[in-house]
């Protein structure tokens, strides 16, 4: 194994809350069909989706990049029915992450009440 970047990002899940409650359409924009429809049987899926928005932050970072870099949608979170998290690449991303010679990736995400962490490896 060759880690080519490592990336943390941890999310405020009141603060996530109340950006989603203000601005209601960032649920659409931040996430894709499928992660809405993971989260959506939950009595509060906030935290499952402040969770999967740091994994979108820990792939930048552990890509060297920074916010804006590629769309959300190119990046999300996909779980096997063993409950493990993975990661889905595309477009954009994709590319960086070719650029990078990034070809494997390893997610780990969890929260608690008050925040939301996710951890990356770039391999």
């Amino acid at each position: 194994m060759s880690i080519k970047g490592i990336g943390i990002d941890a999310v405020d899940i009141e603060r996530f809350r109340t950006a989603l409650e203000r601005t209601p359409s960032m649920r659409q924009r931040l996430f894709t069909e499928t992660e809405l429809a993971y989260v959506a049987p939950k009595i509060d899926p906030v935290p499952s989706l402040a969770a999967r928005f740091a994994a979108r932050e820990a792939v930048m970072k552990a890509m060297g990049l920074g916010l804006g870099a590629f769309g959300f949608h190119e990046v999300w979170v996909e779980r096997a029915d063993s409950g493990v998290p993975s990661l889905a690449i595309t477009g954009r991303a994709l590319e960086l992450a070719i650029d990078r010679g990034i070809t494997r990736w390893h997610l780990s995400i969890t929260h608690t009440d008050i925040v939301a962490i996710a951890h990356v490896i770039a391999e």
